[in-house]
């Protein structure tokens, strides 16, 4: 495909804009770029529009653990007021050069739960992230504004979280297990908070599920296509 073909506008949603190129990635077994799993968090915060859901863009996370100057984050986290929010996902790269954009080669996922003020860290590489994760968990914990607490909030690495098979699909391990915590909070908000979602993302995020994510994800895309 030519490069132009590859940088055709495909779909504008919300803010996100996908390009043809993204259909490629997605049909094919491909490590999932920034602008796939920034349309999918856009797409599970139009899922669950509740205000105390925060989904943050890859842009986003990644600006936060590497911005170089605390007065500088200071000024980029509070517009997000993640003290109002009882559920905050990062998406989690292991790019280290801020000049190069969509670098890097792994995604996480770190969730943050006001109720047990906690942030869980669930990587399918066996903690390849966990470097930066902390960076970002860092970052925020004193932004968070626990209400009640002296303490920050605190950052779990999930050991038993599902383990990807190939070398290419951590971007739909991650939001696999983000869909999975946002219906988790929807329907089991008083649910013990030594568990949480736990369970869920153990019995739900398997191999075959997270292989069929591909399908879904660009039958959706193809879906809001053909409405607009």
């Amino acid at each position: 495909m030519r490069k132009s073909q590859a940088d055709e506008k495909i779909l504008s949603y919300n803010d996100v804009v996908l390009r043809r190129s993204d259909l490629d990635i997605l049909s094919g077994p491909h490590y999932l770029n920034d602008r796939i799993i920034e349309f999918y968090f856009s797409y599970l915060s139009s899922c669950h529009p509740s205000q105390d859901i925060l989904l943050v863009p890859p842009s986003i996370a990644f600006w936060i653990i590497k911005c170089p100057v605390a007065e500088a984050l200071s000024d980029f986290i509070e517009p997000l007021h993640l003290p109002d929010k009882t559920l905050v996902l990062f998406p989690i790269n292991d790019n280290d050069d801020v000049d190069r954009a969509e670098g890097g080669s792994h995604w996480s996922l770190l969730a943050y739960y006001r109720n047990a003020n906690l942030f869980v860290h669930h990587d399918s590489c066996r903690s390849m992230n966990t470097a930066p994760a902390k960076q970002l968990y860092k970052a925020v914990a004193g932004y968070m504004g626990f209400p009640g607490s002296a303490s920050e909030a605190s950052f779990q690495e999930c050991t038993n979280s599902p383990i990807q098979e190939n070398g290419h699909d951590c971007g739909l391990y991650a939001t696999a297990i983000a869909r999975i915590i946002c219906n988790w909070h929807v329907n089991h908000k008083n649910t013990d908070t030594n568990d949480l979602w736990f369970s869920a993302v153990k019995e739900q995020v398997t191999p075959s599920a997270v292989g069929s994510m591909r399908g879904e994800i660009l039958a959706l895309i193809r879906d809001l296509m053909a409405r607009h």
